[in-house]
Order: C-alpha cells, then sequence, then structure tokens
C-alpha cells in the first residue's frame, strides 16, 4: 500500500526533526493539481538556501522515500507514476510561482508590443514548465526551451495571428 497525505506529512515531519530544525506546523492542501506540504517554521533560511537550492534537496530526498516505501513502485502499473507534491517553506515556492507568473504576464507583453521574441533568464525544469503551461492557450505567442543544464532558458515567440 503506497504512502497516503498524513504518512507523507509524518515523514517530511521526522526528516527535519533528524536535521533539528523547528517546525510549528505541516499544512496539507492542494495547489494546481498538486500536493503541497506547507512546513511553517522559524528556520527557514537553512530549509531553502540560496535560490531555493536546499529546499530543491529536500523535495528530492522526500519524494526518493515515499517511492521507496512503494512496494508497487516495481510493478509495471505503477511504473513512472510518481506522486506530485511538493514541499513549501513559509510560503517561498508560493511566491516564486506568481512572481514566475507575473514575469511570464509581462513578458508575453512585450514579445506582442514588439512583434518578436524575447529570452527569459535561465529557470529550473518546474520553472520553465509554468511558462509554457501558461502561454498553452495564446494564439499569438508559443515558448521553447533552449540551452543546456543550469543555462536552459525560455523563449517567448511572437507568432503572426492568423
Amino acid at each position: 500500500m503506497s504512502m497516503d497525505s498524513n504518512d507523507i506529512k509524518t515523514l517530511i515531519e521526522t526528516v527535519l526533526k533528524h536535521m533539528q530544525i523547528e517546525v510549528r506546523g505541516v499544512n496539507v492542501s492542494d495547489s494546481d493539481g498538486r500536493e503541497r506540504f506547507a512546513v511553517e517554521t522559524p528556520d527557514s533560511h537553512l530549509l531553502i538556501g540560496t535560490k531555493g537550492a536546499h529546499l530543491l534537496a529536500l523535495n528530492h530526498l522526500v519524494k526518493k522515500m515515499v517511492i521507496a516505501k512503494d512496494p508497487e513502485k516495481n510493478s509495471p502499473r505503477s511504473a513512472g507514476k510518481d506522486r506530485t507534491f511538493f514541499i513549501d517553506v513559509n510560503g517561498y515556492q508560493e511566491a516564486a510561482a506568481l512572481t514566475i507568473k507575473n514575469t511570464a504576464k509581462i513578458m508575453g507583453d512585450r514579445a506582442r508590443s514588439f512583434k518578436t521574441s524575447v529570452e527569459l533568464e535561465p529557470m529550473s525544469s518546474y520553472e520553465r514548465m509554468m511558462i509554457h503551461s501558461f502561454f498553452q492557450d495564446a494564439a499569438d505567442l508559443k515558448t521553447e526551451s533552449i540551452g543546456e543544464g543550469e543555462k536552459r532558458r525560455v523563449v517567448i515567440k511572437y507568432v503572426a495571428e492568423n
């Protein structure tokens, strides 16, 4: 039987306790179709790290632990079906997502105004996915990821409307 939300919440609390991070609470909610585990802590600087690097690592670690505890993980049925959840700390991820969406809107408007392509700063794969989905219904704008590794970024391209 795979882990439910309470199991994952307990796992997060246990991992943070071992890291000697003070946890005031972990709230579970839905965020754009993904389960969000919002950690409230006075030690957020330790958990988030520079540009969210520690938070990314914590998410990776907990996801690996959840997959490892799933006895069905090796069955053909569940192959590749990762549970979609993420850990947020003091609203950091939510604020970052809002910033990404605002950037997408501003840069999309710029591409439209000047009828040109606009290249964004390098981003994580999740941030790029957010930009692509922001524009998926835009008839006059297309998005494309270019570059390699840490330099991978999105280009918003203006395409003439038919």
